[in-house]
């Protein structure tokens, strides 16, 4: 996505934020919602990189059911390998750019009450993270959950499901299955901090059931402070930790720096941490 697009879809989004809405909303317990989040970076001139990023949430609740669709990607860029291509007295400076960071989610998840303290729901997701080794994930989800607050200053919920995945890795590790089934508990936790400010805390916990040591956890710290009833500036730190991470695949030199014509698998990092600030617009 060029930067000129980018700052377009920002400031169309933002217009649309602003401009008050003159359609007759629904009561606000009974219909659809949207959120949007909208980050990006980009330098010129001696250093050029490009980083955007993009979440959007739909949701709605009604009756004892409720309904959200999850999407996001974070896609970044930066030049390199800059050289000059000539001669010494005529040559032109060239340079590349390479992908630095690629990130992409979808997942929807339909939850409906048995009690006012108890639910089941079911959802479905796909990611995709080549720089954590992964080319495309894919999961489906079942389980029950206890609702423990439900009020207009805290909201937590705890989830314990069963799971199924297929996950297909950049670089094949022909000692683990590639479809699984799997154990998750998770939880929810949302507190307003006065008028303007909101905290959000969610914790995931896959643990592989054919290979128990592979355990997945994804946790995302966030603070929220609203602009107005639209606009709300959001940080957020989220930690992603794999105890049995996926690999790469690197050519392999000699002591000396020479191609020695073979490839070797390295294990990536077990821990990835992604920082974010962005700009945040409910619709």
């Amino acid at each position: 996505m060029t930067r000129t697009f980018a700052l377009a879809l920002f400031l169309a989004a933002v217009a649309a934020a602003a401009r008050p809405s003159m359609a007759q909303e629904a009561p606000d317990d009974d219909r659809w919602k949207d959120t949007a989040e909208f980050s990006f970076v980009a330098t010129a001139g001696n250093a050029e990189v490009q980083t955007l990023g993009l979440k959007n949430k739909l949701w709605r609740n009604w009756g004892d059911s409720a309904f959200e669709l999850n999407a996001g990607a974070v896609r970044s860029e930066s030049k390199t390998n800059r050289r000059a291509v000539g001669t010494a007295d005529d040559f032109d400076v060239r340079d590349d750019s390479e992908l630095t960071a690629e990130n992409y989610f979808a997942n929807g998840r339909y939850d409906r009450k048995i009690s006012p303290r108890f639910f089941w729901f079911a959802g479905a997701g796909w990611d995709r993270n080549r720089f954590a080794g992964v080319e495309n994930r894919y999961n489906a989800v079942g389980g029950v959950g206890n609702l423990w607050s439900d009020t207009d200053v805290v909201k937590f919920r705890t989830d314990y499901s069963l799971t199924f995945t297929k996950q297909e890795d950049v670089v094949d590790n022909p000692d683990m299955d590639d479809t699984f089934l799997g154990l998750r508990a998770s939880w929810s936790y949302w507190h307003k901090l006065g008028e303007t400010t909101q905290y959000v805390n969610d914790l995931t916990v896959d643990e592989n059931l054919d290979e128990t040591s592979d355990v997945r956890a994804v946790m995302t710290n966030s603070v929220a402070v609203a602009l107005n009833s639209r606009l709300a500036l959001k940080v957020s730190l989220q930690l992603l930790w794999d105890n049995e991470p996926s690999f790469e695949e690197l050519d392999l030199f000699d002591t000396a720096g020479a191609d020695t014509g073979t490839n070797v698998l390295v294990q990536l990092d077990e821990l990835d941490t992604v920082f974010t600030s962005s700009l945040v617009i409910n619709l």
